[in-house]
């Protein structure tokens, strides 16, 4: 009986359309954005922070970015992993070279390199589809960690590819804490997540998810496929790109090629594929469950005084992931976020029988 919208009616176009149409999804969200912003930085230990929240809004972030490529266009990208790493590399070297770049510029103008190094290998989309394409985006993935082990000029004449920044500081306020890293991360991904809900709802997102669904149709009507699809992947890497510099920058601290390999873009797609193609919720949702399963499936063990070997519970982390995959391709393609929906669908009938 409380989620209902009876009685709560639009005099408007622009309060028909806007984002949250419902006063409880509004005060829930609100909710939410104060628990983040004030609740969860005063009470969250250190741990919690850097182990958890901070991986989970930076690969929240990524997978939001991939999910509009693979979700809402329909384009199969493998080389997420290679457009976080130009992203990384592209917003070290504008910090590194540039005398007095800000951090949030260096990051933005790293996203612009991904945008780049994505639209240029969306070429093929145009001709190809399906395997066919996902092989062509895993090209860019061993490109870059090719060219980030061999061009030395990439990363500052590094002999291995290793670099790092440090004193990260923002309008002259310190970015080093835990809390602090936090909030920054927090902030891209507010901005970001809400661009991206307008695109996807705008005149841009119709025309992905219409080359998505059928592009030959959408060509008929008007739709023009080489448009669609390469804004599709340069919106889609700006966003991984700029995740890839905040993985590097307020994750890591220091890097190699090595931390943006095949396996993150493997990562990402689960992330997309378990939390629900299509949707802005899912990158979320699938993000945070593949962060907080693998700590759960380590730590386990423990809890219930099973003697496991390290070894054998990472594999059991990755057998579990795989049968999830399955069981979600099966059971519930659209992931976790179709679940979510299902679920406000049902409490709106509560406690009629439907």
């Amino acid at each position: 009986m409380l989620y209902r919208e009876n009685g709560q009616f639009k005099t408007s176009y622009g309060a028909d359309q806007q984002i949250f149409p419902i006063a409880q999804d509004r005060v829930a969200m609100l909710m939410l954005l104060a628990l983040a912003v004030i609740v969860v930085p005063g009470l969250a230990s250190e741990y919690l922070l850097r182990a958890i929240l901070i991986p989970f809004l930076i690969l929240s972030l990524a997978a939001l970015g991939l999910n509009i490529l693979v979700g809402y266009c329909g384009q199969i990208s493998l080389g997420t992993g290679g457009f976080m790493a130009v992203g990384a590399y592209a917003a070290f070297n504008f910090l590194a070279r540039v005398d007095g770049m800000p951090v949030i510029a260096a990051i933005l103008l790293g996203g612009l390199c991904a945008t780049v190094v994505g639209v240029l290998f969306g070429i093929p989309s145009l001709r190809i589809r399906g395997l066919y394409l996902a092989v062509a985006t895993l090209a860019a993935q061993f490109f870059c960690d090719w060219a980030f082990l061999r061009i030395k000029w990439l990363t500052n004449d590094s002999p291995s590819g290793s670099v790092g920044v440090s004193g990260l500081s923002v309008l002259g306020l310190p970015v080093e804490t835990p809390v602090q890293k936090y909030l920054f991360c927090l902030g891209f991904v507010l901005v970001f997540g809400l661009i991206a809900k307008n695109l996807v709802r705008g005149h841009i997102g119709r025309s992905w998810m219409a080359m998505r669904d059928m592009d030959v149709a959408a060509a008929v009507i008007g739709i023009r496929p080489m448009a669609a699809k390469l804004s599709a992947f340069a919106v889609s890497s700006f966003i991984v790109g700029v995740a890839g510099a905040l993985w590097a920058f307020v994750h890591l601290g220091s890097w190699e090629p090595a931390a943006f390999s095949i396996d993150r873009s493997f990562q990402l797609l689960f992330m997309v594929i378990i939390g629900g193609l299509g949707s802005i919720a899912g990158a979320f949702f699938g993000a945070a469950f593949l962060v907080v399963l693998p700590i759960m499936l380590d730590n386990l063990p423990y809890w219930f005084g099973i003697p496991i070997d390290t070894a054998l519970a990472s594999h059991l982390t990755t057998m579990i992931f795989g049968a999830l995959i399955v069981f979600f391709l099966i059971v519930e393609p659209h992931g976790l976020a179709r679940l979510w929906q299902i679920a406000k669908e049902k409490l709106r009938l509560w406690p009629f029988p439907h």
